[in-house]
C-alpha cells in the first residue's frame, strides 16, 4: 500500500497540472448534472414490510384524501379576545385555501370544534393530494398568502403539520461557514503559514463540492433523503480537513530536515497516506454498516456520508501532493521557526512529547482512569431512547415550531401526532352486515376511547365499499413521549387482528424499535471488519482489540452524553437544544 500510494504521490506532483484540471473537470461536470438533471431530495420515512407500513398503503388506496401531506393553520387572537370574533374574515380565507395548488379538502375550526377552551386559538386542517416530498414550496408559499388577510385583521397566524415538516438543512450555511473560520485560525495558528493552513480547507471545499454535486445529481435516479446532503457536508469537511492535514504536516516536517519538495510530497503521500487511506476505510465501513438496519432512509444517510469520506480520501492522496507541487518552496519551514526547531532536534520537548511523558509514566493509572471515566459517562446509555425528529425540534423561531407549541398548549401534546386506526369492518371478527358497519365502526370509536391515555377519537369514515373503517385517534401525550407508545400498543391489542394502527407516529415507533434492535448488530459488523482491517493494516492482533475496545469505550461514553444532553437536558442551552426528554 505504500509503495503504491509514493508512485501515486510521485505521478500526481509531476502532474499537478493534469491533476488539478482533472478535478476541476470532475467539479464542473458534476454541477452541470445536477444542474441539468439533478434530482429533488425526499424524505421517505417508511419500513417495506413492516405491519404499520402495510396498513398506511392500505389507507392510501381506501382513503386517497387522507394520504397526503396536511398542514395545521394556528390562528391566534390577541390577548382579552376571541378568535370567534374573526370568524368571517377565517371563513373567507378557508374558502380561498380549498381553492389553493394541490389542495383537496379544508377542515373549518368553528365546524370541527377546533378551538381552545379559552377561546383565543383556533386550529383548522388543510389536506394536500400529494406526500410532503411531492408538495411544490410555490403551493405552501400560495397557502400562507391566502391568510394574509387574517394577519392584516389583527390575528397571529402559524403553519405546522406534516407539509411543513422539513428536516432539511435550511439556514446552516452560516453555521458552516463560521466552522470554516475557526478551522482556518486554528491551522494558521499551528502551522504559523497562511498557505499551509488554506491547503486543507481548500481542498476539503473541493471534494464537499464534488460529493454535494454529485448527490444532487443522484437524486433523480435514487431516493434520498433531505439530511443526506447535510451529513455528507459536515462529515466530508471534517475528514477532508483531517485527511489533509496528516500529508501537508507530514511534509512540511519533511522539509524542515531539508529533504526536497518532489521526495517529500511522494514520501508524504506513501506513509501519511496510507493512515488516511485505513482511517478512512474505518469511516466508510461503519457509515455503510447503517444498511443493516433495514430502512431505506438510514441507508441513504449513511452510503451518501460513505461517498464523502471516499472522495475525502481520493482528494488526499491525489489533489494534496499535486498542490504541494503548486506550493513548491513556500512550504518549507523558515530557519528558527517552531517546527524547523522540532524536526532538527534543539533538545526542547513539544507539548505533545510531553503530555505523551505524562500518561506513559504511569500506563496503568492511566488506562484505569481513562476506563472509569468513559464508564461513568457511559451510564446514562441504558436509559437511551430513540425517536424520529419532528416539527417539536424544529428551530424556535419557525413557523412550524410556533405552530407545533400553540397546538400542544392549546389543545393538548397528542394533536401534533394523532394516531390512524384501521379497521377491517368485513371481517368475521365483527361480523356486521353491510348496513351496519357505520354502527360497527362508532361502537369501535367508543372502545377506542377508553384506552388509557386517549383522549379523544375523531368520527369514523368509511371507504367507498364500505369495507375499511378509518379513525383518528388523539392520544394525551406528543408522539416522541413514551407513554405514546404504550397507547399505541394497548390500541393494538384492543382491535386484535383486523384493527391496525398506522400513521407518521406509528411508523416513527417502529423506526425507533427498530433501530434499538440493530444496534448491537451495527456495533458487532462495524468492530469485526474494522478488526479485520487493521489486522491487515498492522499485521497484529494487539494493536486491532485496543482500537476495539477503545472503540467500545467511546461508543458507550458518546451514547451516554446523547442521553445526558438531549433527554435529561444537562448543558442543552450551551449547545443550543430548546426541546429535551419529550
Amino acid at each position: 500500500m505504500a509503495a503504491l500510494l509514493y508512485r501515486l504521490g510521485a505521478w500526481a506532483y509531476r502532474r499537478r497540472r493534469t491533476v488539478l484540471m482533472a478535478w476541476m473537470a470532475v467539479l464542473l461536470a458534476l454541477g452541470a448534472l445536477a444542474g441539468t438533471a439533478g434530482g429533488a431530495y425526499e424524505d421517505d420515512l417508511s419500513i417495506p414490510g413492516s405491519r404499520a407500513q402495510q396498513v398506511l398503503n392500505t389507507v392510501a388506496a381506501e382513503f386517497p384524501a387522507s394520504s397526503g401531506a396536511s398542514a395545521q393553520v394556528v390562528f391566534v387572537a390577541p390577548e382579552g379576545r376571541q378568535v370567534a370574533d374573526h370568524r368571517p374574515v377565517i371563513a373567507r380565507t378557508l374558502t380561498a385555501a380549498a381553492a389553493a395548488p394541490q389542495v383537496v379538502r379544508v377542515a373549518d375550526p368553528f365546524t370541527a370544534g377546533m378551538v381552545s377552551p379559552d377561546g383565543r386559538i383556533a386550529l383548522a386542517y388543510v389536506s394536500y393530494q400529494e406526500k410532503r416530498a411531492q408538495l411544490e414550496k410555490s403551493s405552501l408559499e400560495a397557502l400562507e398568502e391566502v391568510f394574509r388577510p387574517v394577519r392584516e385583521a389583527g390575528l397571529r397566524v402559524e403553519f405546522g403539520g406534516s407539509a411543513y415538516a422539513d428536516t432539511s438543512s435550511e439556514g446552516e450555511s452560516g453555521a458552516e461557514a463560521v466552522g470554516l473560520l475557526i478551522a482556518l485560525a486554528v491551522l494558521v495558528i499551528t502551522f504559523g503559514s497562511l498557505v499551509a493552513a488554506g491547503l486543507p480547507l481548500l481542498t476539503a471545499l473541493l471534494g464537499v463540492g464534488a460529493t454535494i454535486t454529485g448527490l444532487a445529481a443522484a437524486a433523480s435516479l435514487l431516493t434520498l433523503p433531505t439530511t443526506a446532503p447535510a451529513l455528507a457536508l459536515m462529515l466530508g469537511l471534517a475528514v477532508g480537513i483531517d485527511y489533509a492535514l496528516f500529508l501537508v504536516a507530514r511534509h512540511r516536517s519533511q522539509l524542515a530536515t531539508g529533504m526536497p519538495v518532489a521526495a517529500s510530497a511522494a514520501q508524504a503521500t506513501g506513509t501519511a497516506g496510507t493512515a488516511v487511506v485505513f482511517a478512512g476505510l474505518t469511516v466508510v465501513i461503519a457509515l455503510a454498516g447503517l444498511t443493516v438496519v433495514g430502512i431505506p432512509f438510514l441507508s441513504a444517510m449513511g452510503l451518501a456520508a460513505a461517498a464523502a469520506v471516499v472522495v475525502a480520501v481520493l482528494v488526499a492522496v491525489t489533489l494534496i501532493p499535486a498542490l504541494l507541487g503548486f506550493a513548491g518552496e513556500r512550504l518549507r519551514p523558515k530557519p528558527g521557526s517552531r517546527v524547523r526547531r522540532r524536526e532538527c532536534g534543539d533538545g526542547r520537548p513539544t507539548m505533545g512529547a510531553r503530555w505523551v511523558r505524562l500518561v506513559t509514566r504511569r500506563p496503568l493509572v492511566t488506562t484505569l482512569a481513562v476506563v472509569a471515566a468513559l464508564g461513568v459517562m457511559a451510564a446514562p446509555a441504558a436509559g437511551l431512547r430513540l425517536a424520529l425528529t419532528d416539527n417539536g425540534s424544529a428551530p424556535v423561531a419557525s413557523t412550524q415550531r410556533q405552530a407545533y407549541d400553540l397546538t400542544a398548549a392549546a389543545f393538548g401534546p397528542g394533536f401534533n401526532g394523532p394516531l390512524l386506526v384501521l379497521a377491517d369492518l368485513a371481517n368475521s371478527a365483527h361480523g356486521a352486515a353491510d348496513a351496519d358497519r357505520q354502527a360497527a365502526a362508532t361502537a369501535l370509536a367508543e372502545r377506542l376511547g377508553t384506552v388509557p391515555g386517549v383522549a379523544a377519537v375523531g368520527r369514523p369514515q368509511l371507504s367507498a365499499d364500505d369495507r375499511y373503517a378509518l379513525l383518528t385517534v388523539i392520544p394525551e401525550t406528543g408522539p416522541q413521549d413514551e407513554r405514546t407508545e404504550q397507547v399505541v400498543a394497548d390500541l393494538k391489542a384492543m382491535g386484535g387482528e383486523y384493527v391496525a394502527v398506522t400513521g407518521s407516529t406509528a411508523i416513527g415507533l417502529d423506526i425507533s424499535e427498530l433501530l434499538r434492535d440493530s444496534l448491537v448488530p451495527f456495533a458487532l459488523i462495524v468492530l469485526g471488519l474494522s478488526f479485520l482491517l487493521l489486522m491487515l493494516a498492522f499485521r497484529s492482533l494487539v494493536v486491532p482489540v485496543k482500537a476495539a475496545l477503545g472503540f467500545l469505550l467511546s461508543l458507550g461514553a458518546s451514547l451516554g452524553a446523547v442521553v445526558a444532553v438531549f433527554q435529561w437536558g444537562w448543558l442543552a442551552d450551551l449547545v443550543g437544544v430548546s426541546t429535551t426528554g419529550r
